[in-house]
């Protein structure tokens, strides 16, 4: 018998919310797994904040589910999901506490956590959406154990993503407990989405930790480590990147990032080998070639290492 995978489809929907898992679950079909996706709506006449309109889906009602079958809610305009309005829709908020007594996992992403939430489905369990949001949700539903700054969530059927692309990885995290390990990595390489992450990894990369500034400069000079991190690359040369001289270069740069360019080169390859090591087509070697580094003890010494 087969999954089925149902999308919610609510009004003024984020498309990417939509696109990433489905797109994962459609390639996970073309690999062989016995999926099916369908779609349903709150009401007809969906257009996307992008301004996509969407065609004629059935109504919510109209949807069949079983047990072990997955819900997801795509994240929708967060305004339009906490108006007064949008909370009068005491039929889908029943609907969703059914399927969940009925044994039917319910997924959100980013803010599709807050319908979960208005139909008392987070109370008391770990929860999250879109860093922007966290705080809201939680004031708006005390009893949620809203988690910040995690990728994504799961207890007791529920699941919950936090922004936009996280809902591929919640994604591929559910085809891997359905298919295993390797098969999710199949589908994950059929997205080009080789490093995945898991819900506890954060939501802001060490990248973007470290440039909360406007220094084109040294923008210049991260972006350049990031793409050439499998090399070595000396301190004149960044400073050349930057336009500045070696020793102007050292000081800005902790300036402006908060951490010396070493340490940010050293949480650079920590953050890509542990991302690479989910990819079990990779030998530690490879991971530590992959970053720069000669051996697997120096790989380990990175991985170990407290930034």
């Amino acid at each position: 018998m087969k999954t089925q995978f149902v999308f919610l489809l609510l009004p003024h929907l984020h498309i990417l919310d939509l696109a990433g898992p489905d797109q994962a679950i459609h390639e996970a079909i073309d690999y062989g797994a016995n999926f099916e996706i369908t779609y349903c709506c709150l009401e007809n006449g969906i257009v996307t904040t992008s301004g996509l309109p969407l065609g004629k889906v059935p109504h919510f009602s109209r949807i069949t589910m079983k047990t072990g079958d997955f819900l997801i809610i795509p994240g929708a305009k967060a305004s339009f999901l906490t108006d007064k309005s949008f909370k009068k829709n005491k039929s889908l908020f029943e609907w969703l506490q059914q399927l969940h007594k009925d044994g039917v996992n319910l997924c959100s992403i980013c803010a599709g956590a807050f319908v979960l939430a208005e139909a008392g489905l987070l109370n008391h369990i770990p929860c999250t959406t879109h860093f922007k949001k966290t705080t809201e949700l939680q004031q708006n539903y005390p009893l949620a154990k809203v988690a910040e700054n995690v990728l994504f969530t799961e207890q007791n059927g529920i699941y919950t993503s936090a922004g936009i692309a996280s809902g591929i990885d919640l994604t591929l995290h559910i085809i891997e407990q359905l298919k295993g390990s390797h098969f999710a990595h199949l589908v994950a390489r059929e997205l080009v989405v080789y490093n995945r992450r898991n819900g506890n990894a954060s939501q802001q990369s060490e990248l973007l930790k470290f440039r909360k500034h406007i220094h084109a400069g040294i923008h210049k000079a991260q972006d350049y480590i990031v793409q050439h991190i499998n090399i070595k690359t000396s301190l004149p040369e960044l400073a050349e990147i930057a336009s500045m001289s070696d020793r102007n270069f050292t000081r800005v740069f902790r300036k402006e990032t908060g951490i010396t360019v070493n340490d940010f080169i050293t949480a650079i390859r920590k953050e890509i080998s542990g991302e690479l090591l989910k990819n079990p087509d990779l030998s530690r070697i490879e991971i530590a070639n992959r970053v720069g580094l000669k051996s697997d003890k120096q790989l380990s010494r990175i991985l170990r290492k407290s930034i």
